[in-house]
């Protein structure tokens, strides 16, 4: 029996939907027909925050609970309707990536298996200079919804007192993402030194629950992720449909709806009711670029108090004066890790974790939420997980030795 496809007409363009009964949120029972209409429903919104830009596309061909590969070259297979821009990355290699633009794009992208959006913070006439400096607010283990509110306050003040505007939106996980648009001026690396710069003010204005500090075993509190802003790096934009169990949306919002918001609320079935509502809370957010100039003058502050450059991800070139590419705990040997799993599949590496700690019972009741590491670590088409644990708070006596890793599985 011949596979069923839909066919949309969108703004002249006929948009072919293979598959469009196939289930790709199995909880609530949503197909990708379903992700597409909601796509059209928000379009306004989803393209004023992706629109223009040139897209990496994360696909889940089998839906949100299967595996996804990033594919940063546009398919060779396209309809010519389909903008693509040449992008050249650190690494020395080049690529053209989608560029939508408008509503018909947009679910062309979405019927190969994009759930969620992930563009550039560059548009595709200027591809060197940035219009948007990125606030990433992660979470670590055990962090309540309620810091990482009072830390988006904060940065918006900061944002305010150095002359920005900043967007705050749902990551659609269990962060917050706050967008600036900035004028086209500076290249990526000035845009992270600025987005160094206010995570390090975010950090000494309330220490207790925000850091800047790059490595896990550092961190505290919510992680303000500077590293964003380094050339490359895409974050789900806004109405990104984010591939968690309940179809949760990465929605924007006004300011006075932070301190009291629900992540949980926003989902595919719930976010058109309220765009169609009340709109979208961003929709001034082109007419708001500004300039990086009070945060670039903070950081030279910063610099002229002694805190100097932040390590960069590890797959970049390293800076003369970026500190040592070595974890803190490497560096001084005093905190003891041991690496307990690598595996394809975050489920299968938690899995190893379980089986440590039913064989070290002892060991993990010293544990506290911060001592396992769990990284998402980025290969060359799709993530891998690796499972980390920091034995600071065992007794030197009861620390178990390194292991053979389990699972142990090879990203190369």
């Amino acid at each position: 029996m011949p596979t069923r496809h839909e066919v949309l007409e969108i703004g002249g363009h006929r948009v072919t939907v293979t598959n469009p009964d196939k289930v790709f949120f199995p909880g609530p029972g949503l197909t990708k027909l379903d992700l597409v209409r909601y796509y059209l429903s928000v379009a306004d919104g989803a393209l004023r925050g992706a629109g223009g830009r040139p897209m990496a596309l994360k696909r889940y061909v089998n839906g949100a609970d299967g595996e996804f590969f990033f594919q940063k070259r546009a398919p060779e297979s396209r309809p010519a309707w389909v903008e693509t821009v040449e992008l050249a990355f650190p690494s020395g290699r080049t690529a053209r990536e989608v560029v939508v633009r408008d509503a018909a794009q947009l679910c062309w992208i979405v019927n190969l298996g994009c759930i969620d959006l992930n563009p550039h913070p560059v548009r595709a006439e200027d591809l060197d200079h940035p219009d948007e400096l990125r606030v990433d607010l992660d979470p670590g283990p055990g962090v309540s919804w309620d810091d990482v509110r009072q830390v988006a306050l904060v940065v918006r003040d900061v944002l305010a007192d150095h002359g920005l505007v900043g967007w705050p939106k749902t990551s659609g996980s269990r962060g917050i993402h706050v967008n600036v648009r900035i004028q086209p001026r500076w290249e990526f690396t000035e845009v992270r030194r600025a987005a160094l710069a206010l995570a390090r003010e975010v950090e000494r204005r309330v220490p207790g629950i925000a850091t800047s500090r790059w490595w896990k075993e550092e961190r505290h509190g919510v992680f303000i992720d500077y590293n964003q802003n380094a050339k490359d790096r895409t974050v789900a934009s806004a109405y990104s449909v984010r591939p968690t169990p309940d179809a949760r949306v990465s929605t924007p919002l006004a300011w006075d709806e932070v301190a009291t918001v629900d992540a949980a609320a926003f989902t595919l079935a719930s976010v058109p009711a309220r765009f169609a509502r009340i709109g979208d809370p961003a929709t001034g957010i082109d007419e708001a670029a500004g300039s990086l100039d009070g945060l670039l003058d903070l950081s030279a502050r910063q610099e002229a108090e002694g805190l100097g450059e932040a390590p960069w991800p590890p797959h970049y070139p390293k800076p003369a004066d970026e500190p040592p590419r070595v974890m803190p705990s490497r560096r001084r040997m005093t905190m003891p890790l041991v690496e307990i799993a690598r595996a394809a599949a975050k489920d299968d590496a938690l899995a190893g974790l379980a089986r440590w700690r039913d064989r070290h019972p002892e060991a993990a009741r010293y544990l506290q939420v911060d001592d396992v590491l769990v990284d998402a670590m980025r290969g060359r088409y799709t993530t891998w997980t690796r499972i980390r644990v920091n034995l600071r708070h065992v007794p030197e006596e009861l620390r178990p030795p390194q292991e053979p890793l389990d699972p142990d599985y090879s990203p190369w």
